[in-house]
């Protein structure tokens, strides 16, 4: 598997001004925190949720993926 198979991008909207950025998400690696580059918020995980790709991305995150399919 090379390097351009490891990654994949996820929309984060931001939930208080509804910005979104795409980020490329690394398998195996989580993004606890997120400061919105349009209001400077900072996101956190929702309850639950490993990562903020989890919370406000438009997929879950590749460690998301990989716990369902063990």
């Amino acid at each position: 598997m090379n390097y351009s198979e490891e990654k994949q991008q996820s929309t984060i909207t931001c939930p208080h001004c509804q910005a979104a950025e795409t980020l490329e998400v690394l398998r195996g690696s989580s993004m606890h925190l997120y400061r919105c580059r349009s209001c400077s918020n900072i996101l956190k995980p929702k309850s639950g949720d490993c990562c903020i790709f989890c919370s406000f991305g438009d997929f879950d995150c590749a460690s998301a993926e990989q716990n369902l399919a063990t």
